[in-house]
């Protein structure tokens, strides 16, 4: 049995739990929650960086961050399935994937602004750099959005996984200036049931 050291917020621990359903790998996950803030945790000693997810495999190997746990299940799983063999459609999703964490941790770090930093002590700068970066992925994707393949890809998991981390953050005001996005989103949310089992509501 693996265990999925993560927390039920976090939306890179959620595209591991999407993407183990999605590989047929969900019953062999055991998810325990994990405190980054926590000196004591021992997610500190899993991951050194202290983030999260973290997977423990059966023989005590620790595996992080996010894009490598999703690649090491999809090798378990026998390979080619959410990343694909083809190398145009391998880039395709590893440059998907890479956009959607970017949009993720520009996201995280306002969060982090509001949450950790008094508000007379907020740099507006920093802000208004990191909303660029959020509004710039964002328009990118709603002027194309991707494909939705029949077994989505580590791309698509990912934009699945930001688009509903800004709706849990950001009181889903996204919405009104993407309905390509919304479009797409009802689509993956239809096809792959462990995304509403992983939604966590505020």
């Amino acid at each position: 049995m693996m265990i999925l050291r993560s927390a039920a917020p976090s939306p890179f621990g959620r595209k591991v739990r999407i993407g183990a359903d999605v590989l047929g790998l969900a019953a062999d996950v055991e998810f325990e929650p994990a405190d980054v803030v926590d000196p004591n945790d021992s997610v500190r000693r899993q991951n050194p960086l202290g983030k999260i997810p973290v997977l423990l495999i059966e023989d005590g190997t620790a595996i992080y961050d996010s894009r490598v746990v999703l690649e090491y299940l999809d090798h378990r799983a026998g390979g080619g399935r959410i990343l694909p063999r083809d190398w145009d459609a391998r880039l395709a999703a590893l440059r998907l994937q890479a956009l959607c964490d970017g949009i993720l941790d520009a996201s995280i770090l306002l969060i982090y602004e509001g949450r950790w930093r008094a508000a007379d002590k907020h740099e507006p700068k920093w802000v208004a750099h990191q909303t660029d970066k959020v509004a710039r992925g964002m328009a990118m994707l709603e002027a194309a959005p991707p494909a939705l393949d029949a077994t989505p890809d580590v791309g698509q998991i990912t934009l699945a996984c930001a688009l509903g981390y800004l709706d849990f953050r950001f009181a889903r005001r996204w919405r009104s200036e993407h309905p390509r996005l919304v479009a797409w989103l009802d689509r993956f949310a239809a096809q792959v049931p462990a995304f509403a089992a992983t939604t966590v509501h505020a």
